[in-house]
């Protein structure tokens, strides 16, 4: 089974801005098809995404990264077997020559990486997560949703990008999305009640709160009128980066300009009096030494690194030397190929790191990473509230899956 053909085409995803989408056909007919996500908020390390920088689409169309894929990608995948994943993103890593992919850009690359992962399950006759799993993919993941939307890309006034619930109290995943589902209704109600307006982004609410004690509490009263205390549990998205200024080696936090060593005891204030068990990136993607700090004092807690690692093998073998950090996030569209996104996470993994497969802010309704996330035997999955199509698209996956593997299924919660 070997390509016959390849080609791309402009699609638009759940922001309204064009992304990619990637078919792969064998010489037996068989296809896969995949496109790829964005992110609105990007960190430095990130592989490069390729835009035409022109009037059209506000400059962010993909026209360019299509080309590529269309005019030198495909002539030289075609008559390559289409198992051979591994042997086809080291080529595509190669022809594209540099460090941060921006010759073809990541987005090119990875919807074709991802069509030929899924053409090869399908030439085999088996789901996604078994051909990138094997036998032993039967975990399903604890979902993480952002409810409340902060920090910059919001219009409360709420510091932190991410107020999340999750939902690790549970015995199946069917159950702790059900549960999901419920508690953001009943949060939904609330606001409107104490706030009458609110407003939305991406499927998260952005009531008029500038307080993260109100946030959290406001949280709390949810997940008690839902009827699920004890079971479902907080996170927070720092986006450290966004509140860091460099010159003054200081963050921004509630008007208030606070050292390194003042933030981690606020982090710790949070943790013992409110059930916080996940903090995503708390400081600016190059403080090794401050998420290693945290990360030992508290132990129990999930620190996890995004935009410190960017779903790179070489920074994570840094934060694992340093002790930076327990809990990867995956983003595959990070680093550009499904090899590397796979190998950054199980080499994490093997490091006792748990892994956090995410979606990004601009995403399409592939759900892709639903499969990944139990092929990797991922602890968690991060896909937002349950309230938009590209969102649902990744649950409802999971929820086919966890039917499909029955008795066999197993969930992380608990």
């Amino acid at each position: 089974m070997v390509i016959e053909k390849i080609f791309a085409r402009e699609i638009l995803n759940s922001n309204g801005r064009p992304t990619i989408e990637a078919t792969v056909i064998t010489n037996k007919g068989i296809e896969g098809t995949s496109s790829v996500p964005s992110g609105t908020s990007k960190g430095k390390h990130e592989a490069r995404e390729i835009y035409d920088d022109e009037a059209r689409f506000r400059g962010f169309g993909v026209r360019k990264a299509i080309d590529n894929i269309n005019q030198i990608i495909a002539p030289k995948l075609v008559g390559k077997e289409i198992i051979r994943q591994s042997e086809i993103d080291n080529f595509l890593i190669k022809l594209d020559g540099t460090e941060d992919k921006s010759k073809l850009g990541s987005n090119g690359m990875l919807a074709v990486s991802l069509a030929v992962s899924k053409a090869a399950a399908s030439s085999l006759g088996i789901p996604l997560y078994k051909y990138l799993g094997g036998i032993i993919a039967n975990r399903l993941p604890i979902p993480i949703a952002t409810v409340l939307a902060g920090g910059k890309y919001s219009p409360s006034r709420l510091d932190f990008e991410d107020y999340m619930l999750i939902m690790s109290g549970f015995n199946k995943f069917s159950e702790a999305l059900e549960a999901l589902a419920e508690t953001h209704y009943c949060l939904g109600n609330i606001l409107k009640e104490k706030y009458e307006v609110i407003q939305d982004v991406g499927g998260a609410y952005a009531p008029p709160i500038n307080n993260n004690i109100e946030a959290f509490e406001v949280m709390l009263n949810a997940i008690d009128q839902a009827g699920y205390s004890g079971k479902i549990f907080l996170g927070l998205d720092i986006a450290g980066n966004e509140l860091y200024n460099k010159e003054g080696d200081y963050y921004k936090i509630s008007g208030e300009n606070i050292s390194t060593d003042k933030l981690i005891h606020y982090y710790k204030e949070i943790v013992r009096q409110y059930p916080v068990v996940l903090i995503e990136d708390p400081f600016h993607d190059d403080d090794f030494e401050s998420f290693s700090i945290l990360t030992s004092e508290l132990n129990e807690t999930q620190i996890v690194g995004d935009d410190l690692f960017a779903t790179n093998l070489s920074r994570i073998r840094q934060g694992i030397e340093k002790k930076a950090c327990n809990t990867l996030l995956v983003k595959v569209n990070q680093i550009g190929t499904l090899t590397e996104a796979c190998n950054a996470a199980l080499f994490a993994k093997n490091n006792n790191y748990k892994l956090a497969v995410s979606m990004r802010s601009n995403d399409t309704n592939d759900s892709f990473i639903a499969d990944l996330a139990v092929a990797l035997g991922a602890f968690e999955i991060k896909c937002g509230s349950p309230v938009r199509s590209e969102r649902n698209a990744k649950y409802n996956r999971l929820l086919k899956i966890e039917l499909e593997l029955g008795v066999d299924a197993h969930y992380f919660g608990n």
